[in-house]
């Protein structure tokens, strides 16, 4: 009885170390206040105009599963955005998104999208924007509705590091990395 006992004192304490390292010391963990010195990154400034991303997406083993190029356009209206979005993946697969971004007060945001289940919502505060939200995935892809964790952060050049982790009943099933900037070369003659 005494061996049943230290396994599930085992088991426990495993258990609120492997929740006490997400809450404080993991991707879950970051608080938009972490980034408030430095940089203001102001989302109407840099969401605005053509926009050229380049990422990358990472399976539940860590391993690259996709890689993709979109241009983005973004316009704004007072506190509200539209940020149109094509991607093109390297399995030659297409990909069309329309957010809608409303500013609210103090550095909140709504985000919606076809794809979204509900709203987004997050916020920006000095270098960084938080976005919390659930998408489903197209038929192709599963059909699968995963919970987003979506970080982007503002670089001394200018240019947008986005970190996003998708989740599925709480396990990571897939991450992003992305890079966005400004595309000058839009306009010169393509």
């Amino acid at each position: 009885m005494s061996v049943l006992i230290y396994v599930l004192i085992g088991v426990a304490l495993t258990y609120v170390a492997l929740v006490l390292k997400w809450r404080f010391m993991s991707f879950g963990s970051q608080q938009p206040a972490d980034y408030a010195a430095g940089p203001i990154f102001n989302i109407r400034e840099r969401f605005n105009g053509p926009i050229i991303c380049e990422g990358v997406i990472y399976g539940p083993t860590g391993r690259v599963t996709s890689r993709f190029v979109a241009d983005f356009d973004a316009s704004w209206d007072g506190n509200v955005g539209t940020m149109t979005e094509s991607f093109q993946y390297d399995s030659g697969t297409t990909q069309e998104r329309v957010w809608t971004l409303t500013l609210g007060n103090e550095g909140a945001i709504k985000a919606d999208a076809p794809d979204l289940v509900g709203s987004g919502v997050g916020r920006q505060e000095g270098s960084a924007v938080l976005l919390n939200y659930r998408i489903k995935l197209p038929p192709e892809a599963g059909g699968h509705v995963l919970d987003t964790t979506d970080w982007m952060y503002l670089m001394a050049n200018g240019s947008i590091m986005n970190r996003s982790q998708f989740r599925k009943f709480g396990i990571k099933v897939a991450e992003l990395v992305a890079t966005m900037r400004p595309r000058t070369d839009v306009y010169a003659g393509e």
